[in-house]
Parts: C-alpha cells; structure tokens; sequence
C-alpha cells in the first residue's frame, strides 16, 4: 500500500538546509578552530574508529547534539556559553553534518556551520589526524 503523501526529498531537506550559509573547506575549519570555534564531530564510534580521530575536536553524538550546545539546556556542556557561539560541524562526508548545523541554527546559534567533504575532504587535504583519544562528551 502506497502512501500518497508528497515529500520534498532528503536533498531539497539537504538544499534547505545549506541555503545562504557559509560553509567551511577543511582549512577554513583549522582557521576557525584556531580563532576559538568550538569543531563539533557527530561521527559514530563506528566511523571514528575506520576513519581515525580528528585533532582538538568535541566528539558529541548527533542524537544529544542540541541539549549539549544549547545554551539554556540544562544538558548543555561547558563550552556552550552563549548563541553567539561559532561552530562547525563535522561528519562523515558532510551531508549529516549540514542538517545538524541547521538544527542548531533553529536553536538559536546562528553562527553555526559545517564542513564540506567532512572528514573525508580532511583527509583528501592532507589535514594532520589525531594519535590522541577523542574528547568525547556524553
């Protein structure tokens, strides 16, 4: 049985999503980094553990992602001090990161963004990984 409800499709989501934002290349992500934007990875242990850790990120799993960085949240983490808070999200190949970003948009942290290729396009551009454990926060 066939549902006949017309859905926009996860790449017009995908569109909507990445609509008038700036996103960040690999090196733009180093640059934020070192200007105090907190990099967010949302990968699972899974993809962690085949791809490799990324240097002086967060590690917060997408499913917690908002109660951590809101800043009202009683959940949220330290570093969550405020909506100006510029961060950048970092997935896999970075189409689950744009949603995340959004999602935080509509928080209210409108500085919020991701990065293009993800950890992949990190990789392809030759961007150091990490030999330490990941700063994971549950």
């Amino acid at each position: 049985m066939s549902h006949s409800v017309m859905s926009p499709g996860v790449d017009a989501l995908l569109e909507q999503a990445r609509a008038g934002v700036r996103r960040l290349t690999p090196h733009e992500t180093v640059q934020a980094a070192g200007r105090g934007a907190l990099v967010v990875d949302t990968r699972t242990d899974l993809q962690r553990r085949e791809q490799g850790e990324l240097p002086g990120v967060l590690v917060i799993d997408r499913t917690v992602l908002e109660w951590r960085l809101d800043p009202a949240s009683a959940w949220r983490i330290p570093e969550a001090t405020g909506y100006d808070l510029e961060v950048v999200v970092v997935c896999r190949q970075g189409y689950c990161s744009s949603l995340a970003a959004a999602s935080l948009r509509a928080l209210g942290l409108h500085r919020a963004t991701d990065m293009v290729g993800g950890v992949e396009a990190w990789r392809a551009a030759g961007l150091p990984m990490s030999d330490h454990p990941a700063d994971v926060r549950h």
